[in-house]
């Protein structure tokens, strides 16, 4: 009788899987000595692996000297894929073992900072009772991170990520409005089109498309209006800030000031009029078919928080 086909796919694969987790134990500890000592392998093995992989390649993936191996370009790139295709075997034979109805781990997340401490963070004790086997681990940072490179399970980012390669799951649309204080539009009036903001401080962030010509749009109608005004920031909690205490009008994400136009120490100004910017709230995961249960109960319970309406539109006084 004949071999099965998986038998048969076992024996084709094994060596070059075997190559590859050589090489990957390679560069993680630094060399050859030391992945040996991490496989449990003879380092003369570690070493024909390696070779066996640079020649069935056609490509040297490692630079070798007496002191130090390093990474060539092309083994840069084939870590990152290999790193990919490792994780996930990884991530099958884990929820193999333990079931996809019992999420444990360590779970490590990328958040926008400012947006992590509003909308995600007071909600965190819900996650851990309902999860209490996944351990969170969180870097708030409005830089976006390689997931991969970087081990990240997932992200939340904020804006236009129609280009990207990532998985990526859409949790909520964002709209950029313009808003004041009460007292400020009492000192100053409400503006009733954009030609007004002239006359108005605006608060403004130091980069293209807010500093000077606000891109508006109600409906099919669209402007570029010029604005003015004493204050220009990068740091958006700082103008929000600013804009409760009467400094002048600002544009903000609807995420950003949801509490204080509940609260009414915001008010919106010019209310049909919005940014003419695609934006939005999503979460995202490194390429792959296979997520993790860890991964998979945080989405969905992120995404849960969402319907039917995202939290800031939620907000009571």
């Amino acid at each position: 009788m004949g071999k099965s086909l998986v038998r048969q796919t076992q024996e084709r694969t094994r060596p070059q899987f075997e190559q590859i987790d050589a090489f990957a134990a390679v560069v993680e500890h630094g060399g050859i000595s030391a992945a040996a000592r991490a496989l449990d392998r003879n380092p003369s093995v570690i070493s024909r692996r390696l070779d066996a992989l640079e020649a069935r390649l056609g490509v040297r993936l490692l630079s070798r000297t007496t002191r130090r191996i390093t990474l060539t370009e092309a083994g840069a790139v084939y870590l990152t894929r290999v790193r990919t295709i490792l994780s996930e075997l990884s991530a099958a034979d884990s929820e193999a073992a333990e079931g996809a109805a019992a999420p444990r781990g360590l779970l490590r997340l990328s958040l926008p900072s400012t947006y992590a401490r509003r909308w995600i963070a007071p909600r965190l004790p819900e996650f851990v009772a309902a999860y209490p086997e996944v351990q969170l681990e969180l870097l708030h940072t409005d830089r976006f991170v390689d997931l991969v490179a970087e081990g990240f399970d997932a992200a939340v980012r904020i804006g236009d990520l129609s280009d990207s390669s990532l998985i990526v799951r859409r949790l909520a649309p964002v709209e950029t409005i313009l808003c004041a204080s009460p007292d400020y539009v009492a000192r100053r009036g409400e503006p009733s089109r954009p030609a007004d903001l002239e006359e108005h401080e605006c608060l403004r962030f130091p980069m293209d498309g807010f500093r000077q010509g606000w891109k508006l749009r109600n409906g099919d109608e669209h402007v570029t209006q010029r604005v003015s005004g004493s204050i220009v920031s990068d740091e958006g909690e700082g103008l929000v800030a600013a804009c409760v205490a009467g400094a002048g009008i600002l544009p903000a994400s609807d995420w950003e000031i949801g509490q204080e136009l509940a609260a009414a120490r915001l008010i919106r100004v010019l209310p049909d009029w919005r940014f003419d910017v695609d934006s939005a709230v999503h979460v995202v995961l490194p390429p792959g078919r296979l997520i993790p249960a860890k991964t998979r109960v945080f989405v969905d319970w992120l995404a849960r928080d969402f319907a039917p309406t995202p939290p800031w539109l939620r907000c009571s006084p």
